[in-house]
């Protein structure tokens, strides 16, 4: 294993500019930072991390907490988080809370203890334990939020505009000809289920169809969309639009046991655009977010907060998209 000392003779630097490049790359000149981190790559040197963070008091990892990790919609958001971390020179440690408040704060205290320099979480609640934290720094505490946005948090935060999306969600359908149209929610405590509720009513609304929206009230997974949709077939419903890619499979499912069709008797639309989503049967019209995008850049706002760096922007909106397959038709009465 070569040495620091070794490595900067190679590159033609001070081992302090080595050092700089790997730990604040931003203080160092492009030219420079690639030549010693092509010398880095090629020599096969890695820092004693341990040491390091003895000297400069940081941890060099980022913790990343998720409601439910078992979840698809989580593991590409990930992703981008690790790369993202990997390039600024730190790792990631990922936290499982199961939508569990005590667990959010025992895997908060890591922070606290400084046994991790940030926290980036990816629920819609603030540990409590960050409170004190929160009170002494604002939005310059190491903390980042991602995807479930409210401005309630206080904190940095990386998302889409779920009501926008939810509109074009429900736009789509009823530009089909849809005038029964089914939504399965996420849970009424989730800001992102209320967002994308407000941006389907809004759409529902302005096409005059605002009686004809039935809702139910779901949780993001399959199963209680699978009962909702039975309730809504019964409903007459000719579309249903599901706040998850999960929910829109469970939607499927249940109508296949209806002895119906998608999209020839009832069409479906979710959100996420899981990896899966295009090999469903139909392929799933969705509305795609950007997940790993999310996860690259909650981490480089929580960079920039850990190396004092002043962002344009705290709240970062990413554009979505509304991913047409073949789930969604007209109805059989505007055939």
């Amino acid at each position: 294993m070569p040495t620091i000392i070794e490595v900067a003779a190679l590159a033609g630097v001070s081992t302090a500019t080595v050092s700089r490049v790997l730990s604040r790359p931003e203080q160092v000149s492009e030219e420079t930072r690639a030549r010693v981190l092509a010398v880095v790559r090629e020599s096969g040197y890695a820092p004693n991390v341990a040491a390091r963070s003895l000297r400069t008091l940081r941890a060099a990892k980022i913790l990343l907490t998720v409601p439910d990790i078992s979840n698809a919609f989580f593991a590409s958001v990930i992703r981008g988080a690790e790369e993202a971390a990997r390039d600024a020179g730190y790792s990631v440690v990922v936290g499982d809370t199961r939508h569990d408040p005590d667990v959010e704060d025992q895997y908060a205290d890591m922070l606290s203890r400084r046994e991790v320099d940030g926290l980036i979480f990816l629920g819609h609640r603030l540990p409590t334990s960050l409170a004190p934290l929160m009170a002494r720094k604002g939005t310059a505490a190491p903390i980042v939020n991602g995807c479930e946005y409210s401005p309630d948090l206080g904190v940095p935060s990386v998302h889409i505009d779920n009501a926008a999306a939810s509109a074009d969600a429900i736009e789509h359908l009823i530009a089909l000809g849809h005038r029964r149209i089914g939504v399965v929610t996420g849970p009424e405590i989730s800001p992102i289920s209320r967002d994308r509720l407000a941006g389907a009513i809004d759409a529902a609304t302005r096409a005059g169809l605002r009686d004809s929206l039935h809702i139910r009230i779901g949780d993001y997974s399959a199963g209680p969309a699978v009962d909702h949709t039975r309730d809504l077939i019964a409903q007459d419903v000719t579309a249903i639009f599901c706040f998850s890619d999960e929910m829109a499979m469970g939607a499927l499912s249940a109508i296949g046991d209806a002895g119906l069709s998608c999209p020839k008797d009832v069409s479906v639309i979710g959100f996420d655009d899981l990896p899966l989503a295009r090999y469903f049967q139909p392929p799933l019209t969705t509305i795609a977010q950007p997940k790993a995008m999310i996860g690259r850049r909650t981490v480089e706002l929580l960079v920039d907060i850990l190396r004092g760096v002043d962002s344009p922007s705290r709240q970062v909106t990413l554009d979505h998209e509304l991913i047409v397959r073949g789930s969604t038709a007209q109805p059989a009465s505007a055939r």
